[in-house]
This record gives C-alpha cells, sequence and structure tokens, in this order.
C-alpha cells in the first residue's frame, strides 16, 4: 500500500491514473476516495481539483448506469477530508459523518426507491416467519408500526455502509499521508479518537428515541452508531498500545467484525460509549492516550 501511495504522490499524471482508473473499476471507488483524499490532504485543493475533474468522468458514468456510489463515496469522502484538512479533530470528523450519512439516504431513497421498498416489502412479509410467536402476540397498530419501519431502516442500513466506506477511504488517505512524510502519525492520531460524553449521550438518545419520531428517523439509528464504531476500534487500539491488552485482542476483534458483524458492531458501539464516560485511555496515563497531533505529516 506504501507503494501506491508513493506512486500517487510522484506527480499529477501519476495521481489521476490512479484516481480515475480505481473509479472506473467496479468495487475499487473506495481506492479512489483514498487516493483523492491523500491528494488532498498534501497539496490542498489546487492540484486535487484536477484529479476529481478526471475522476468525475467514470464516476458520473456509472452513475448514468444506475451505480451511484462511486460518485457519492469520491465527493462525501473528500468533503470529510476538507475538514480534517481544515484542522477538525477526528472525533469532530466522525461526528460530521452524520451529516453525509442523511445526504446519502436522501440520494439512496430518490435513486432505489423502488429497489428498497420492493426489499421492505419481501421482508414484511416474512416478519411471521421470523419473528414466530412474538409476531403473532403484537397488535395490529404494533405490527403496522413494524412494518413502517423496514424500508427507512434499510434505507439507513446502505447508507450507513457508505458512510463507513467514505470515513475508511479518508482514514486510509491520511494513512498514506502519514506513511510517507510522518510514520507512525496516524497510528498516535487514530488511537486517540474519543466521542465526548455529551455528543456520545445525544447520539445513544438519537438511535434509541429517534424512530419514536416518526419511520423516518430511524435511519438514524444505523447512522449515528458509525462514530462509536470507529471510537470504539480506537479504543482497542489506544489499549493494546498502551500495553493494556495482547495483540491478539486487534485480530480476533477484526475477524469476529468480518464473520459476526451482527455481534461486535454493537459491542463496539457500548465499548465507545462506556469509555465516553469513563476515558479508559487517560486513567491509563500519557503513554495510553498517545495524544501527540500528528496533523498527517507532524
Amino acid at each position: 500500500m506504501r507503494a501506491l501511495a508513493d506512486f500517487i504522490m510522484r506527480g499529477r499524471m501519476q495521481a489521476t491514473l490512479v484516481v480515475v482508473g480505481c473509479a472506473a473499476l467496479p468495487l475499487l471507488f473506495w481506492l479512489s476516495a483514498a487516493a483523492a483524499c491523500l491528494v488532498y490532504l498534501r497539496r490542498g485543493m489546487s492540484d486535487a481539483i484536477g484529479v476529481l475533474i478526471w475522476a468525475l468522468l467514470p464516476a458520473l458514468a456509472w452513475w448514468y448506469f444506475g451505480e451511484p456510489r462511486t460518485l457519492m463515496v469520491l465527493l462525501g469522502a473528500l468533503g470529510l477530508a476538507a475538514l480534517l484538512r481544515a484542522g477538525w479533530a477526528w472525533n469532530r470528523v466522525l461526528l460530521a459523518s452524520i451529516a453525509l450519512g442523511l445526504v446519502y439516504g436522501v440520494l439512496l431513497g430518490v435513486v432505489f426507491r423502488e429497489p428498497i421498498e420492493a426489499l421492505a416489502q419481501a421482508l414484511n412479509e416474512r416478519l411471521p416467519q421470523m419473528l414466530g410467536g412474538l409476531y403473532q402476540q403484537m397488535s395490529v397498530e404494533e405490527r403496522a408500526s413494524l412494518g413502517s419501519l423496514i424500508a427507512p431502516v434499510l434505507n439507513g442500513l446502505i447508507a450507513a455502509l457508505l458512510q463507513v466506506v467514505s470515513v475508511a477511504a479518508l482514514m486510509l488517505g491520511r494513512y498514506w499521508q502519514a506513511a510517507l512524510y510522518n510514520p507512525g502519525g496516524f497510528g498516535s492520531e487514530f488511537r486517540a479518537i474519543r466521542i465526548p460524553l455529551w455528543p456520545a449521550v445525544l447520539l445513544l438518545a438519537c438511535m434509541l428515541i429517534g424512530p419514536n419520531f416518526g419511520p423516518q428517523m430511524a435511519m438514524l439509528t444505523p447512522l449515528c452508531s458509525v462514530p462509536l464504531v470507529f471510537a470504539g476500534l480506537a479504543l482497542m487500539h489506544g489499549l493494546v498500545k498502551a500495553g493494556k491488552l495482547g495483540r491478539f485482542w486487534l485480530v480476533g476483534m477484526y475477524v469476529t467484525l468480518v464473520l459476526f458483524m451482527q455481534l461486535i458492531y454493537p459491542l463496539l458501539v457500548v465499548l465507545a460509549i462506556v469509555d465516553s464516560l469513563i476515558d479508559f485511555r487517560g486513567r491509563i496515563g500519557p503513554k495510553g492516550t498517545d495524544s501527540d497531533s500528528a496533523n498527517g505529516e507532524g
């Protein structure tokens, strides 16, 4: 990966080749966004705009053929990169990603409204088999309320996935920047991520109470969980760096996250919320906080 970052930074032509080529290839749109973030974080908008203009061509072509993810993630990741380059801390960037997720949700609701509604209808028809006796105990109003939440939640899940990809692309670009110009700098930044207490409480409230204010508010539940998940990952990395956990915990965590996401994902959210209250790394001391500001370059 470092060799690819070095190739990207050799010049505008090389950067354009990687960003445009990855944008044109299926399933590599995230790599295109990461490369664009690297160029922007290092050289600013003056160099990035020339690369971005060329990258818009395959991204718009994919949109025309019904695949908007390339353009959405490319522009979304660059938007978050602009906040990071302006001096925002990672926790603020992660919180801002919720607004990006909402934009994704609105766009997906327009572009994929019919497929999402069809999938929601199919899931609604299978609810009696999925819930068994619990579904039979529900009243008619409760069944209707549950059915009305399926489409917004599906929309929110897809938007949250794109939100995660956008943040991950930005982090990869930042990692490349640090690897080239300040080795180890990104690790210091990432391990210091912690959502403050009151924002964490607000996120938790939106996740749990939001659906009570209308079906469309149910989309907030997956979107608000994304900053907490990244904060939970940062906590685990910080504890391993401080020597409080063995490295095998990280390996096990990521393997479990891939194989059993429905189990480890909520656990990371809970860990992040508890850390907002207790501040595990702050209690460990300076070694655990790893708070040196790398700014990607040092």
